[in-house]
C-alpha cells in the first residue's frame, strides 16, 4: 500500500508558481490551504520539476531555491539538477 508523501511551502508570491507547478505536474496531488503555508499530499511520491516552475516564473530556476520556501515534508528526498522529489523507500 503506497504512503503519503507531503510538502509544505509557505503561501507568498515566490512560493506560487511552484506550488502550481506540483499540482500540473502530480496528478491526483491533494492541495490544502492554508492563510501561511500551503500543504500539497500525494500517495507514493511527489516531483517539482524544474522546467515546469521555469516556464511559470520567466527564468532559470535551481530546484535549490525549494528551501527558500519550504516549511516541511515526509518522505525521502532525491534532488537533481531538474527535479527534486519525495517518495518512500520500500
Amino acid at each position: 500500500m503506497p504512503r503519503i508523501v507531503s510538502i509544505t511551502l509557505q503561501n507568498n508570491d515566490t512560493a506560487r508558481p511552484i506550488i502550481e507547478a506540483i499540482t500540473e505536474d502530480n496528478p491526483g496531488a491533494v492541495v490544502h490551504s492554508f492563510p501561511g503555508i500551503v500543504k500539497i499530499d500525494r500517495e507514493g511520491s511527489l516531483i517539482v520539476k524544474r522546467e515546469s516552475v521555469e516556464s511559470r516564473i520567466g527564468r532559470d530556476w535551481d530546484p535549490q531555491e525549494l528551501h527558500l520556501s519550504l516549511v516541511s515534508m515526509a518522505g525521502n528526498v532525491d534532488e537533481e539538477d531538474d527535479y527534486f522529489s519525495l517518495a518512500w523507500s520500500n
